[in-house]
């Protein structure tokens, strides 16, 4: 059953990360993988600073905020590619 979770869990950050940084969804796949990759970037994130969250809601904050980080990266891989 947790392993669910995780898979909805990561579903939901991806996609409100993708609503946050561009202003829209990536589909189901990517709304997975952005959330996914999300949640282990912001663990580890997390970690480094001290902050622990747990429960749903803190693996939801914890997922969001890696996912929103993880796009902001790429965001930034990417203009730097197209300009270089």
């Amino acid at each position: 059953m947790s392993f669910i979770w995780y898979i909805l869990i990561g579903i939901v950050a991806g996609f409100v990360a993708g609503k946050l940084m561009r202003g829209g969804g990536f589909g189901l796949v990517m709304n997975l993988v952005v959330g996914i990759i999300g949640g282990v970037l912001g663990g580890w994130v997390f970690g480094l600073l001290g902050i622990s969250a747990g429960g749903v809601i803190g693996g939801l904050i914890t997922s969001v905020v890696g996912a929103v980080l993880l796009l902001w990266i790429v965001g930034l891989i990417s203009r730097s590619s197209r300009n270089g």
